[in-house]
């Protein structure tokens, strides 16, 4: 996987290509919180479009995928893009608060998450939908999503809806869950590193 990373500041593109999905991506963890997001997959745009004005991170991505079969190959490679990118853009991590968590009421739903970018891949997800998919956004790649993002950021993320009955609601409330609680995790709080150990 071709990368780079503008190490004057917190910003990093990934570039991912197979036969199956070719993923460019830019964040910028200091920037304004716009998402210029073309996944492919119309009700991904909107979560990632979402992500990005609630967390204040700045993301481009553009995704060329074999959506004629599924989305699955879509959305877990952009996973996986975003991650890269995520980790990168973090550089050392010093002086970041390194946790974070967030509650999101939205109507009837209320989405919790906690993330800890201390070097851990490890998702939990608890949620279940009546849809199976909303504009081509399966919702069984909602938890897959997550779990693959975990993977490449190497970060705890524990997304649980604790109540909702609309699937819709439910899982805009995880994104900006997930987006409150990074917001908080990247932030710039000190000098040294978050870790007893002396590395994350």
């Amino acid at each position: 996987m071709p990368e780079k990373l503008n190490t004057s500041s917190r910003r990093a593109t990934v570039t991912r290509t197979t036969k199956e999905t070719d993923i460019t991506a830019t964040i910028d963890l200091d920037g304004s919180g716009t998402g210029n997001i073309s996944s492919g997959v119309l009700f991904l745009d909107h979560m990632l479009t979402n992500f990005s004005r609630h967390s204040g991170i700045d993301i481009t991505l553009d995704c060329k995928g074999d959506t004629e079969v599924d989305d699955h190959h879509s959305v877990e490679d952009i996973a996986l893009v975003l991650g890269s990118a995520f980790l990168q853009a973090l550089g050392s991590k010093t002086g970041i608060q390194r946790y974070g968590w967030a509650m999101i009421p939205m109507d009837e739903t209320l989405a919790r998450c906690a993330v800890d970018l201390g070097g851990r891949s490890y998702c939990v997800f608890s949620a279940e939908f009546k849809r199976p998919a909303i504009l081509g956004f399966s919702t069984e790649m909602v938890e897959h999503f997550f779990v693959s993002l975990s993977r490449t950021i190497q970060a705890n993320i524990h997304l649980a809806i604790m109540e909702g009955k609309n699937t819709h609601h439910m899982i805009e409330a995880m994104f900006k869950a997930f987006a409150y609680a990074m917001k908080m995790a990247v932030a710039v709080t000190g000098k040294e590193l978050p870790s007893t150990k002396g590395t994350l």
